[in-house]
């Protein structure tokens, strides 16, 4: 199978999801303490760690094709596509009451960006286990 950027895949995981299991907010509070920066440290994050989690779901979803190719069957790949649906949208509700227990205060967008940081870390490390 040929990778993208000539990574193998757990390697790529590792380059670029460092301190996977580190809290993402604690991260960021490390570097600064007001609120304004800690969401701009936490936006950034997000963005390298869904670039990640769209990679490993681009080996996933090689592997699938490869595997139904195998068994000439088609049920690999659908079965990740609606895995992945319906991860997208635990993703967003769960975050979305992860937010709301900040009763609307100033710390609500910070908790729903450390949520759907954790949850994608997570997703991601889930769908290379499934990479050949």
């Amino acid at each position: 199978m040929k990778y993208p950027f000539g990574v193998m895949p757990t390697l790529f995981v590792l380059l670029v999801v460092p301190g996977a299991q580190a809290d993402p907010i604690m991260e960021c509070a490390n570097q600064s303490g007001n609120q304004v920066e800690i969401g701009a440290c936490l936006a950034d994050i997000e963005k390298n760690v869904d670039a990640a989690l769209e990679v490993a779901l681009g080996f996933a979803m090689e592997s699938a094709k490869e595997l139904d190719t195998v068994t000439e069957r088609k049920v690999v790949v659908a079965a990740l596509e609606a895995g992945q649906a319906a991860w997208s949208a635990y993703r967003d509700r769960h975050c979305e009451y992860a937010g709301s227990t900040f009763g609307g205060g100033s710390g609500t967008g910070i908790a729903i960006r450390g949520c759907r940081i954790e949850l994608a870390r997570a997703r991601t490390g889930a769908l290379m286990k499934f990479t050949n």
